[in-house]
């Protein structure tokens, strides 16, 4: 009676070992650059990602930072999230939105390979300043230290957003009561080079 106890008890750890194993979340090789060029530059070098990817990367960022960057009712509430100098309006963002929303400015953007390897698909992410200095994704999922170099990131760091574009644009009392743009990341990411 023991033994059959004991085989249970370990055929019953095993299978929650290969459960809590099975629900970690994947991780996948990562690279943030300040702008186009940079990723470019990193290609013809030998980088991680080709041109044509940072390309395809840099415009799917583009438009996802027309469709989820946080929208705010005036320039001083923006800065306020972002720092002096990181926003625009959402007239000179979207060429056609209104001019009376601002939006911060696209600070870099993340690339994913999702499928791992040269051949396997990538995702892509806006990056943002934080007041702190730091940078954020469009999720707010993580914050950075820097918007330049290389990291492995969980797949949820590549999550869409939620849309922004058509909806209330946040008042300085929204972005307070949500705790800031650049504070709700879940995590802080180091990015090396």
């Amino acid at each position: 009676m023991t033994k059959r106890s004991k085989t249970v008890a370990l055929t019953i750890f095993g299978a929650a070992a290969f459960t809590l194993a099975g629900c970690q979340e994947e991780q996948v090789d990562a690279s943030a650059f300040p702008d186009l060029q940079s990723c470019i530059s990193a290609a013809q070098n030998g980088g991680m990602f080709t041109a044509q990817e940072c390309d395809t990367a840099f415009a799917e960022a583009a438009a996802l930072h027309v469709e989820a960057a946080p929208r705010y009712d005036s320039l001083t509430v923006c800065e306020e999230q972002h720092g002096a100098g990181a926003c625009g309006s959402e007239a000179t963002a979207t060429q056609g939105g209104s001019g009376g929303i601002f939006m911060p400015l696209m600070m870099g953007y993340l690339i994913g390979n999702m499928l791992g390897g040269r051949a396997g698909a990538k995702a892509s992410q806006p990056l943002y300043k934080a007041p702190n200095g730091q940078y954020t994704n469009a999720a707010r999922s993580s914050t950075f230290s820097s918007n330049s170099g290389a990291t492995k990131l969980g797949t949820s760091q590549f999550a869409r957003p939620a849309a922004t574009v058509g909806k209330p644009p946040m008042t300085s009392a929204t972005a307070s009561s949500r705790g800031g743009f650049g504070k709700a990341g879940a995590g802080r990411t180091g990015l090396g080079g």
